[in-house]
């Protein structure tokens, strides 16, 4: 196994579990996050206080954003700015299917396989790159599948010299979001933080489409639903803000 990863880490629970869970494996981690124009970019705001938490704690990861508005400036999606509204209700196909943005996943993939391959030939070494997709993506985002996945790999392989150097994984592709949950919880108790400091990393995750001025969560979009419904099945409190009260989980 490589000893360095390359991960997409938008902020959300997703991926930042997945960020943990490279550095419990004692990886050294850079994480690539980007600016394509969301309505819901208060999670970069977040994601930055986690690095320069996790960076405090002496732990080898660096972090870009990337700007690629201009990639998406033509989305129809509604998470795009001036885009329709986000749409209450549970997480499925029905409901979500707005929210898709043309490409997104691929595209992120691209970049980041791209940065993979830079650094293992500028060091000579073998580099992962890692997405944090998980088994509750797949019915709504179609670039998050197990047959995208390995289709986007093959491509990137036959695309470029020094491919057999970067090994492309996603370990959560088949779990669900519960699951990634315990697992990112687990990795940082094994790098021995404390409770106060998985809450703290948690709390500076965001997962809401549709948060307010304040970057509070609305507790009603599918992305929230589905958060909650995970906290609940691992039987802790999600310790992010919400504009309500909803059916006791919080």
């Amino acid at each position: 196994m490589a000893n360095k990863a390359v991960i997409s880490l938008s902020g959300g629970l997703d991926s930042t579990m997945l960020l943990m869970h490279l550095l419990a494996e004692g990886k050294e981690v850079r994480a690539y996050s980007f600016d394509y124009g969301q309505k819901h970019d208060i999670e970069l705001k977040k994601v930055k206080k986690n690095i320069k938490f996790l960076q405090a704690k002496g732990l080898p990861v660096t972090h870009q954003v990337i700007n690629v508005r201009d990639c998406f400036s033509d989305s129809a999606s509604s998470l795009a700015k001036g885009g329709a509204d986000i749409p209450k209700g549970d997480y499925s196909v029905e409901n979500q299917s707005s929210t898709v943005v043309e490409n997104r996943n691929i595209i992120f993939s691209a970049i980041i396989y791209g940065k993979a391959l830079a650094w293992s030939k500028k060091e000579d070494c073998d580099v992962e790159i890692t997405l944090g997709i998980h088994a509750g993506d797949h019915s709504v985002y179609p670039d998050t599948t197990q047959e995208s996945f390995e289709a986007a790999k093959h491509c990137y392989e036959i695309s470029n010299w020094g491919s057999e150097r970067v090994e492309y994984i996603a370990p959560f592709v088949n779990l669900e979001k519960y699951a990634l949950l315990a697992d990112g919880m687990s990795s940082m108790a094994c790098l021995g933080f404390k409770m106060s400091e998985i809450n703290r990393v948690l709390r500076n995750t965001h997962s809401c489409y549709d948060p307010n001025e304040k970057g509070e969560s609305c507790g009603e979009c599918g992305t929230c639903k589905e958060r909650l419904d995970a906290f609940a099945k691992v039987k802790k409190k999600d310790p992010i803000k919400y504009r309500a009260y909803y059916g006791g989980c919080l």
